[in-house]
């Protein structure tokens, strides 16, 4: 019996041992995938498990958002966009003067295009895609409209091609989310600017849960504000008459 018993003991020991080792082990591979780093690709983190609707593509925190392609463009002149994001009140608020050069970044079909060249009848509107597709829709309504103040511009996804100090201001809808590369195209745009020109951004409310819109297409002004801050862009003021949206600016300094 005290065989047994012995035996029996250090079968218990060996067990006991062998499952303190494998807990062990288990916690040295969890503690080596929590301090591995990310992968990176210079300004960005990558986490391939991507959210819905999401790159797996990390910014400053905040993953990027898919891209709209040109074959939803008749969702950007969607009639209801009228009253959901007032456009003409929007455009009227950016203070534009009629000599202004203005570069409208992510023009998409010329939705907010159209409405700047009217204003800027001395001056000139530089709308930048990166889709050839919607250019050659906005090229269309720039013919319909008659207007002759509108220059299309095919960007890149890291540079707008916008000459160097030579836009007053900067204005982007609903875009600044989607670019994969942000940095670079802040950069860009910042040094598109003339001192002393503007960024306006209009960006889908994140902190308001009542906005119809999927996350990652909105933003909060703190996230913005962050972003545009690299850049030593001021913040000047945010208005927010906009039914869904923030308008925010920003200033280069002079």
């Amino acid at each position: 019996i005290a065989t047994t018993m012995t035996i029996t003991t250090n079968k218990a020991e060996l067990l006991m041992r062998h499952s303190r080792y494998l807990l062990s082990t288990l916690l040295l591979i969890v503690s080596a995938a929590c301090a591995a780093p990310a992968p990176t690709d210079g300004f960005y983190t990558i986490d391939p498990s991507r959210s819905n609707g999401g790159t797996g593509r990390f910014y400053m925190d905040r993953e990027i958002s898919d891209v709209m392609g040109h074959l939803a463009a008749d969702w950007l002149e969607r009639p209801s966009r009228t009253h959901e994001e007032m456009p003409d009140e929007g455009v009227a608020n950016m203070g534009l003067k009629p000599t202004d050069v203005v570069a409208d970044i992510g023009a998409g079909s010329g939705y907010f295009t159209i409405r700047i060249a009217k204003l800027v009848p001395q001056g000139r509107v530089l709308a930048v895609d990166i889709q050839p597709e919607m250019l050659e829709i906005l090229e269309g309504r720039r013919r319909e409209e008659g207007l002759d103040n509108i220059n299309g511009v095919l960007g890149e996804i890291d540079d707008t091609h916008l000459p160097d100090n030579s836009v007053d201001v900067a204005f982007l809808v609903d875009a600044y989310h989607e670019f994969s590369h942000p940095r670079e195209i802040l950069q860009s745009i910042y040094d598109s600017l003339k001192p002393g020109g503007r960024l306006i951004l209009v960006e889908y409310r994140a902190e308001d849960p009542n906005v119809p819109i999927r996350t990652l297409h909105k933003m909060t002004q703190r996230q913005v504000r962050r972003e545009m801050s690299v850049l030593n862009f001021e913040w000047e003021k945010t208005l927010d008459f906009l039914p869904w949206q923030h308008m925010m600016f920003f200033t280069k300094p002079e």
